[in-house]
């Protein structure tokens, strides 16, 4: 395959192995600037410049995105998306993981653990937002940081305060986390590939240092993970979009806590801690992959009109549970059942024989108005603002 690395520092590490990697499987690949495309828009099909001509045609990218580019890079990436080119991380993946609080609010929702984090911006919250994770002290961090800059270990409640106000007068957004005393300063770096974790080592911070960052001083070693500590690193990276990523997880009493899903992960680290070929199980992966290029589902299936994809829920004492999905109806509804999810288990494709649970979620495609009568109505908020009196203006 033709094989472009979209990155900035052609000749660090990670840049080089991939480089070198791909070399070594017969594939043709160059490192290409970030920065040195340009995005048509003028023509009738998406196309790229680079340096000021147009690009010629590539089976995949890897994306090497730093974060000072964030928005640029993305830029590129969504491009060549839209030219049906395959890449590993797609644009979308790469913004959620960048944003701290996005990817928090992500993994939230779909019941990944994770220290308590709350992030408030008035000043009265601060001091019941720290409460609300257990008290100091508190893990501060900034939405910004990278390699450990950022993040910052408060003692005490009122040091807490006034670092997070400090640093909001500075119109810094902040996180505020749960310090998890009993990871001693250690941390997981688990990589990710495909829907397996290729690599794992642990990272122990030097000294009285908290962050166990390697640009940090900290140091390394190969750890063979527990099945609990890979599953949540697979769902965490696939949640995020992400084919490709370095989950970085504590080591809580009840098991793994995601910190930080990262889209670019470094591969000198973890391949010297663990003398595997990280970067081979990339190329392969997207070898394998290759075919199929990122398709944005609800958009391509959102302009049929009248149809459109929502999620319904099974509840206890509705008509579903107990039915087989052959049963229940949908189909004769045109109605398309394309997952089903129960608790953290996903199941694509269901077939008519799979059973209702009650709390089961699936995700459909078909008629809005078919599905709308399934969906439960939403509470109506009570109205802010009162009727007119029937004398709005008093008489002089």
């Amino acid at each position: 395959m033709k094989l472009a690395i979209l990155s900035r520092a052609p000749r660090s590490y990670s840049t080089q192995r991939l480089r070198t990697a791909a070399i070594d499987r017969g594939h043709n690949v160059k490192v290409l600037n970030t920065l040195r495309f340009g995005i048509d828009l003028s023509g009738d099909e998406p196309d790229l410049q680079y340096r000021g001509r147009t690009l010629s045609q590539y089976d995949a990218v890897i994306p090497r995105i730093g974060n000072s580019i964030t928005y640029y890079g993305t830029a590129v990436v969504r491009q060549f998306e839209q030219m049906d080119v395959y890449t590993p991380n797609t644009a979308s993946g790469i913004s959620n993981s960048r944003d701290k609080l996005r990817a928090m609010q992500i993994l939230s929702r779909h019941n990944v653990p994770m220290p308590a984090t709350t992030f408030v911006r008035d000043r009265a919250d601060v001091i019941p937002a720290i409460e609300r994770v257990g008290g100091a002290p508190v893990v501060i961090k900034l939405l910004e940081g990278t390699q450990g800059i950022g993040v910052i270990l408060a003692p005490g409640l009122k040091v807490a305060e006034a670092i997070i106000e400090t640093l909001q007068s500075t119109r810094q957004n902040v996180l505020i986390q749960s310090f998890v005393k009993e990871s001693k300063g250690r941390d997981i770096r688990a990589l990710v590939v495909g829907d397996r974790v290729v690599a794992a080592m642990r990272r122990t911070a030097k000294g009285d240092e908290f962050r166990s960052n390697v640009h940090r001083g900290g140091s390394v070693e190969k750890v063979d993970l527990d099945p609990a500590f890979e599953e949540v690193a697979v769902r965490a990276s696939q949640i995020m979009g992400l084919k490709v990523a370095g989950v970085d997880m504590l080591e809580g009493d009840d098991g793994p806590l995601v910190m930080e899903v990262n889209s670019s992960p470094g591969l000198e680290g973890i391949e010297t801690a663990t003398n595997l070929d990280v970067a081979g199980a990339i190329i392969d992966h997207i070898d394998n992959q290759v075919a199929f290029p990122h398709i944005d589902v609800r958009e391509r299936l959102a302009v049929s009109t009248g149809y459109g994809v929502a999620e319904i829920v099974v509840h206890g004492d509705g008509s579903f549970v107990g039915k087989t999905l052959g049963d229940s109806g949908l189909r004769d509804r045109d109605i398309t059942v394309l997952t089903l999810h129960r608790g953290v288990r996903v199941i694509p494709n269901p077939g008519p024989r799979h059973t209702l649970e009650a709390e089961d979620r699936l995700l459909c495609w078909g008629k809005l108005e078919e599905m709308r009568g399934m969906i439960p109505t939403r509470p109506k908020r009570r109205s802010r603002v009162k009727k007119l009196p029937r004398q709005p203006i008093h008489e002089e």
